[in-house]
Formats: structure tokens, sequence, C-alpha cells
């Protein structure tokens, strides 16, 4: 009588257990899209403008970094850019005022050697003829006659020169200068944007990664956002509970820490790849079967307005 006993015992604990209404329902997580901030230079946290959760807009300041590198790279390339541009300048006007001067001065006297030469040649050339002098004296105030001449060609082609500026080769490879230093010169004022953090887009700060004075390498994850707008709740099924779920089906979510509930429907249904992203607590499910995520957005986004994210809810299929 006594194994009896203790066997009516048993059997109406688990006819209780299985009448419990709270066994029918599946339990999920509330989520919210979250969005990650990083740098792409390093660089010391000089000064933090947020804290963990205030909410920020697109574009709006959230951390300047300290990057004196940035600075040194800026002095170089202003030099560079100074150095370029006047070496520009000084193949498009060629000459200046002064060595415009001093060609002219020289045109003028080589003018003076070259017109007594010539001179000199044509006195010379009779008195050679009448055989007055000897040949030598000839040859050589025609040899002076010609260097003159030479003189006087050279000297008129370097004032043409620098009057039209120096060859256009030489012009565009100064040009070409130039503009890689200008090139530079944007590179570092990109650089310098760099600095400052910002926020990508509308979201509140769900979690600040450093603290003012520590190391931020590039890529790394300073800060972590929440989008609004973007809560919805998820739940893990095995496959031989699928036929009881359907896309755009409505629910109810029952929301666990405020006893409330809240109208939804499936947004998607979705194979899960890995076991780590399953959602719901001790899902029931064999081996064999594969696990299905199932996501529900609200009707009303205004119902989730202030709920936090990570809280458990609830479903009943």
């Amino acid at each position: 009588m006594k194994n009896l006993s203790l066997i009516l015992v048993g059997a109406t604990l688990l006819t209780g257990c299985s009448r419990n209404p709270k066994q029918n329902r599946i339990q999920g997580k509330t989520e919210m899209e979250e969005i990650a901030v990083t740098g792409k230079l390093a660089g010391r946290i000089d000064e933090l403008r947020v804290k963990e959760g205030d909410f920020v807009k697109t574009g709006d300041t959230l951390a300047v970094l300290d990057i004196p590198e940035v600075d040194a790279k800026k002095s170089q390339a202003a030099g560079a850019v100074a150095s370029a541009a006047a070496q520009y300048q000084m193949t498009v006007k060629g000459a200046t005022k002064n060595q415009l001067t001093q060609l002219y001065a020289k045109k003028s006297a080589l003018e003076e050697q070259f017109t007594f030469a010539q001179k000199s040649v044509d006195r010379l050339k009779n008195m050679v003829q009448d055989s007055l002098i000897p040949q030598q004296t000839y040859d050589e105030a025609f040899a002076k006659y010609q260097g003159a001449k030479a003189q006087l060609a050279a000297v008129n082609a370097e004032i043409a020169d620098v009057e039209h500026g120096v060859r256009i080769e030489q012009q565009m490879m100064a040009l070409g200068q130039k503009n890689r230093a200008l090139g530079a010169m944007q590179e570092v004022n990109v650089a310098e944007n760099e600095r400052y953090i910002l926020a990508p887009a509308d979201m509140t700060i769900d979690l600040i990664t450093l603290k003012q004075g520590e190391l931020a390498l590039p890529g790394y994850t300073l800060f972590k956002g929440v989008l609004p707008g973007t809560t919805h709740f998820r739940f893990t099924l095995p496959e031989n509970e699928l036929s009881k779920v359907k896309k755009d089906m409505d629910i109810t979510v029952h929301l666990v820490y405020s006893n409330k509930d809240i109208a939804c429907k499936i947004s998607s249904v979705k194979q899960l790849p890995s076991y780590a992203n399953i959602a719901t607590a001790y899902p029931d499910y064999e081996i064999q079967q594969s696990l299905f995520e199932i996501q529900a957005v609200p009707l009303q986004p205004s119902a989730v307005k202030d709920i936090f994210q990570k809280t458990t809810v609830t479903i009943k299929l």
C-alpha cells in the first residue's frame, strides 16, 4: 500500500506539471540593432564628449583624439606646397626684372662689340686685297667678328627664353610637383579631421570602451550604440514547432519584467547556423533537429519605446 501511495502522489505531480500553462510559453530576448564606432588612425583619447546613455545625432562629436604625427606631417606638407608653388611660378614667369636688366645690358655691350668687329673686317678687307696688311691680321679680325656675332645671337636667344618662360615640358613638370604637394596637404587635412570621432547615425550610446588618455588603435571599437526604432524580439524554435508559426503572423509578446503584453507580428523565420545564437533558454529539441530563429516586431513602435535591451519575453504558441 505504501508503494501504491507513492506512485499515486508521483502521478499527481506529473499531471500538475503537464497542465502548467507556462510550459506552453517560449522564452526569448528583447533585441535592438547595434552599431560600432571605430577610429581610422592611432591616437590617445584627448577628450570624451559623451557618456553612456546619451542620445546623439548623426555628425555629433563623440571624442577627440590626440595625434601628434599629424601636426608634424602638416608642417612638412606646407613646406612642400610652398616650395613647389614657387618653383612653378618661376618656370611660368621666367627671369626676374633684374635678370632681364642684366641681359639687356649684356646685349647692348655685345652689339657694340659686334658693330666694331664688323667695321674692322670691312676696313681690313680692302687693305688685305691691296696687300697693305698680311692675311693673318685680317683672319684675326674676322675671327673676332664671328665670335661677337655668335655671342650676340646667344644673348638674344636667352632673352627670348626668359621673356616667354621656360620650356613647356619644364612648366608641366613643375606643375606636377605642385599638384603632388597639394595632394599631400589634402591627405594631411583628411587625417587631421580623423581626430574627431563622429556619430555615424542617430543612436543611444550603449558602451564606451576607452577612457581619457588611453590609446585607440585603428579599427578598434571605441563606442557601441543602439539605433532607435529597431527594437524586436528573438526566439529559438526546433523544427518540430515550425508548423505553429509563419511569416507575418500576429502574436502577443509578454514582457516579463513589467508584466506587459505587446502586439507584434513575425517578421522573419530563418535557420540558425550555430548554437551560439540560441535566444530561448533550454529549447526542447532532439539532437537531430535543426533550430530556427523567429523575429517579431511590434505593431506599434511606441509600445516598446522605453523597454530595456536583453530583457526576457515570452510567447504562447
